[in-house]
């Protein structure tokens, strides 16, 4: 199964091709270029390096959010656009768990990957490998730093901050915190059944004030 996997959810933007357990190619990059420049040019460049051709393509894998509002649009729009010119499958993938499972397997802590949503509050969720698979333990959602502490005493685990977020708001966390950028690749293990093209949309879960600013300047031009 050939895969096309894009996670432009925050500032990085991971792509990848994989065939069945193979990594064809793929490029991570953590530049400040904004996606809707990076991104086409990137995919491009991935189908050059192994020549093959898009219609070879058995699906398409997209981060689908929570993250930054502008880099999880661009990444779902581009999937679906591309998924429905090329009559291919579509799966969305939480980009929380994503980069969770940049984390292999390797012990029973809880995998908590972050976010920065400003004003001392995170996209997160809690994750664990349980029987090789990587388990959701609570939902994504929007919390506060202080309401996210609670919640992790609560489960009473040890657990690990993940990503470069976390490593941003280590003096506000309060436990182990993993650097990570995001693996597109590590996608193609999460995805279950496909989307439907024209129904599916991103998962922002909150949009924060300055987008909901944007937002409403789009609606009033």
């Amino acid at each position: 199964m050939k895969l096309l996997l894009i996670d432009t959810s925050n500032r990085p933007m991971s792509i990848a091709l994989t065939s069945d357990d193979e990594v064809l190619a793929e490029l991570t990059t953590d530049s400040k270029q904004d996606h809707s420049s990076q991104l086409m040019p990137g995919i491009k460049s991935l189908f050059d390096q192994v020549s093959i051709n898009k219609r070879e393509i058995d699906g398409i894998v997209v981060a689908k959010g929570p993250g930054s509002y502008t880099g999880v649009r661009i990444g779902v729009t581009t999937a679906k656009t591309l998924a429905y010119a090329l009559e291919t499958d579509l799966y969305g993938v939480s980009s929380l768990k994503a980069l969770a499972a940049t984390i292999e397997n390797k012990d029973d802590r809880l995998l908590v990957p972050i976010f920065d949503a400003r004003r001392d509050a995170v996209y997160t969720g809690v994750y664990r490998y349980i029987d090789g698979q990587l388990t959701t333990i609570l939902e994504d959602q929007y919390l506060s730093l202080d309401d996210l502490h609670v919640k992790l005493a609560d489960l009473n685990q040890p657990y690990i901050y993940i990503g470069q977020d976390a490593t941003k708001l280590a003096d506000k966390l309060n436990g182990h915190i993993v650097d990570r950028l995001p693996q597109a690749q590590v996608m193609k293990g999460l995805i279950t059944q496909p989307e439907n093209v024209h129904a599916f949309v991103p998962n922002y879960i909150k949009l924060s004030e300055a987008e909901r600013n944007w937002l409403n300047q789009q609606n009033q031009n």
